[in-house]
């Protein structure tokens, strides 16, 4: 398993270095002076020196691979460029954004994972019978709809309507506290750092308004990974394995639970890995609707700017994240798989 999970964590760094040439490479449709904001962390840099200097400063007049050279060194050092849209350094956006929309997921995921078992296991469970159709009826409506459609509806019924939850991630008061002196900022994950602070009050609070965002996000996942369970379930029920634990005299709870949704889950989780990418896209959306500070509104706002040093920033990071994803699902599959892990 140790072998495994090192051959895995290896391949990362060279993945990262051959995505960033791609990523860099995009900026050869700029010209010189659009291309310096990619690597100056300040404006006041051009208060000082003219942008023909900042030029032959940073290479800019070489060739590729100097520039690419240059820019990976400075994005070692956590230089990443200056953002014109939100007026700071990426990276200081990045250190705040990226941890509401791994928030956002993680939760998404859990709520993924979770539901996608129990449906998953209770249609196969009552085959062909009212819960399964009920379930499966469930799951064709919620992959119909799309998720901002979702979100929508969530925000009329229980935001404007109930006054339950609330668009956003932190109420004022929450925010007061989070940023007070007393209050120590560990994660960037409200829902983490206010149980590391003991603070019931921010936990509540941010509960609330990451719950809608969350189901919005969760749904449609749900209803694809709910339908592949089931069906591997099937399959598995009818294998030569279940039928001989049956015929020891297993109880048929026990042959499902500690047997079958096992194998199942193989297939699941690889459907899943898959989702990582698709899903992370459709946090843009989300948090465009539930006005949530992440990683999707930055993207969004970078775009509509044309910041391209935000963009490029924004793109290292999503694939970062997206690595990272993928890793924890090989590793849940060599889990589910012993057989990967002899290999």
């Amino acid at each position: 398993m140790i072998k495994y999970i090192f051959r895995r964590i290896i391949a990362i760094p060279f993945i990262l270095v051959g995505l960033s040439v791609i990523i860099f490479s995009f900026t050869l449709f700029l010209t010189p002076s659009e291309r310096v904001a990619v690597f100056i962390n300040s404006p006041d840099a051009f208060q000082y020196v003219d942008v023909d200097e900042l030029i032959e400063q940073y290479g800019l007049d070489k060739p590729f691979p100097v520039q690419y050279a240059n820019w990976a060194q400075g994005v070692l050092r956590g230089e990443l460029g200056w953002s014109t849209s939100l007026r700071m350094p990426v990276s200081q956006v990045l250190r705040q954004r990226i941890p509401a929309t791994i928030e956002l997921m993680l939760l998404g995921q859990i709520v993924i994972i979770v539901s996608t078992v129990f449906l998953g296991t209770l249609a196969a469970k009552k085959h062909n019978q009212w819960v399964d159709n009920v379930i499966r009826f469930g799951v064709t409506i919620s992959s119909s709809v799309p998720n901002f459609v979702i979100g929508l509806f969530l925000l009329i019924i229980f935001y404007v309507g109930l006054g339950w939850f609330a668009p956003g991630r932190l109420g004022v008061s929450a925010m007061d506290a989070v940023y007070s002196e007393g209050y120590t900022i560990y994660t960037g994950m409200h829902l983490v750092d206010s149980i590391l602070n003991w603070r019931l009050d921010v936990f509540k609070d941010a509960l609330s308004h990451i719950i809608l965002p969350t189901i919005a996000y969760a749904a449609g996942p749900i209803a694809a990974s709910t339908r592949l369970m089931r069906s591997s379930m099937l399959e598995n029920m009818k294998r030569g394995y279940a039928d001989t634990a049956r015929v020891i005299g297993l109880r048929e709870k026990t042959v499902i639970d500690r047997h079958v949704r096992r194998n199942a889950l193989i297939p699941t989780v690889t459907f899943m890995g898959l989702l990582v990418p698709v899903l992370l896209g459709g946090s843009v959306i989300i948090e465009t609707v539930f006005n949530y500070p992440g990683m999707g509104m930055f993207i969004v706002t970078a775009a509509k700017g044309l910041d391209f040093a935000a963009i490029i920033g924004a793109s290292l990071a999503v694939c970062l994240i997206i690595m990272i994803a993928n890793l924890a699902v090989d590793l849940l599959y060599g889990v589910l798989n012993p057989r990967l892990r002899q290999d």
